[in-house]
C-alpha cells in the first residue's frame, strides 16, 4: 500500500552544493545555484511526503468506509414482505451480495446472511410473534489488490407482525447485534429497533423496512472493521437510519418491479468523522416455486456521501419453508 520515497537523488545533489559551498564559497554564482537546486528538492521531498500522508489518511478512510455505518447491510432485506405475518413455521432466508465501488481503490465487498426464522402459534396483542437468528454472518472484501475476510456481528431477534386486513399488514422487531473479536466486526453491541408495512393484496409486494441503530459504544479502544478515519487504533461506531424499499407485482409465478434502499450514519464518534449517506435504486426478478421464493436483483447507488465513490451491487436471496 505504502511505497518507500527514495532520497538518493536529492541527498547527492545536496551534498554536492555544500562541498561546492566550501570549495568555492568566493563563487557566488555557484552557490545560487546549487542553493535553487537545494530548495528545489527539499520542495519536492515535501510535497512526496505531503503526498504519501494524504494517501496514508485517504486509504485509512477508504477502509473505513468499506464496513463503517450502517451494522445492517443497506438493501439486505428488500424482497420479502416482512411488514405482514408470516404462517406458523420455520422458514430459512439466505441472502448473498457482491458489489463494487467507483473510487481509486476498486473497492469489492460481499456478503452472505443467513436467516432463521420461527413463526410461532403464539400471538400478543393480536401479533404473530416471530423469533429470528442470523448466528453467523461471513464478509470478504479486497481493495488496493489485497483481500479479507471474516465473521460480521450475530444477530437475533423478535418480531410482532399484525394482520390489518384488506392485505394490509404491519410489525416491530427488536434485534440485538454482539460485537465479536475479528478483523470484519464492529467494536460495539447495537440495539436494531425496525418498523415495516406491507401491502400485499392482488399480488402486489409494497414493503417499506425502516431500520434504525443504536451503539453502545461510539468509541472503542478495537478498531476491528471499522477503525477511526485519522485515529486507526481506535474503533468508530455510529448509530445509523436504512430503509429499504421494495414495490414488485406477481405474474403468475414471476414477480417483477423496482426497489431501492436509503442509509445514513446519524451521529459523529469523533469531531472528525465525516457522516455517510448513500440512495440507491434497482430492479428485482423473482420465481415462486412451491414452498420456495427466489429472487435476485441488482441496484446502484444514485447518490453517495463520503463514501468515495458509487455502489453497484448484485443481489440473490431464497426464502423456504423448512417445517
Amino acid at each position: 500500500m505504502f511505497q518507500t520515497v527514495s532520497r538518493t537523488a536529492p541527498s547527492s545533489v545536496s551534498a554536492r552544493c555544500l562541498a561546492n559551498r566550501l570549495a568555492h564559497s568566493d563563487d557566488s554564482k555557484r552557490t545560487a545555484v546549487c542553493g535553487q537546486a537545494s530548495r528545489n528538492w527539499t520542495g519536492k521531498i515535501n510535497r512526496a511526503l505531503t503526498m504519501f500522508a494524504a494517501a496514508g489518511v485517504l486509504s485509512i478512510c477508504s477502509l473505513a468506509s468499506a464496513v463503517a455505518g450502517s451494522y445492517t447491510q443497506p438493501g439486505s432485506t428488500i424482497g420479502p414482505p416482512a411488514g405482514a405475518p408470516l404462517p406458523e413455521g420455520v422458514f430459512f432466508n439466505d441472502y448473498i451480495t457482491q458489489g463494487s465501488r467507483t473510487s481509486p481503490s476498486r473497492l469489492h465487498l460481499g456478503d452472505e446472511i443467513p436467516i432463521l426464522i420461527w413463526s410461532t402459534p403464539w400471538t400478543i396483542a393480536g401479533a404473530r410473534l416471530q423469533l429470528i437468528v442470523t448466528p453467523v454472518i461471513p464478509v470478504w472484501y479486497g481493495e488496493h489488490g489485497v483481500s479479507s475476510s471474516g465473521l460480521y456481528d450475530p444477530f437475533g431477534a423478535v418480531q410482532l407482525a399484525w394482520d390489518l386486513g384488506q392485505g394490509w399488514g404491519c410489525s416491530f422487531m427488536l434485534g440485538y447485534y454482539t460485537a465479536v473479536q475479528g478483523t470484519i466486526s464492529s467494536s460495539s453491541n447495537a440495539v436494531n429497533p425496525r418498523f415495516l408495512l406491507s401491502y400485499t393484496a392482488n399480488g402486489w409486494n409494497l414493503t417499506t423496512n425502516n431500520i434504525f441503530g443504536i451503539v453502545d459504544h461510539p468509541l472503542t479502544n478495537y478498531p476491528h472493521g471499522s477503525p477511526c478515519p485519522t485515529f486507526p487504533a481506535k474503533g468508530c461506531n455510529t448509530d445509523f437510519y436504512n430503509n429499504d424499499i421494495t414495490a414488485t407485482k406477481r405474474f403468475g409465478n414471476w414477480e417483477l418491479g423496482p426497489v431501492a434502499y436509503y442509509s445514513t450514519d446519524l451521529n459523529k464518534p469523533i469531531p472528525s468523522y465525516q457522516k455517510q449517506s448513500q440512495f440507491a435504486v434497482g430492479f428485482l426478478v423473482g420465481y415462486h416455486i412451491g414452498p420456495a421464493v427466489l429472487q435476485t436483483y441488482v441496484t446502484r447507488d444514485i447518490y453517495q456521501k463520503n463514501y468515495g465513490g458509487y455502489d453497484t451491487r448484485g443481489w440473490a436471496s431464497i426464502v423456504v419453508k423448512v417445517w
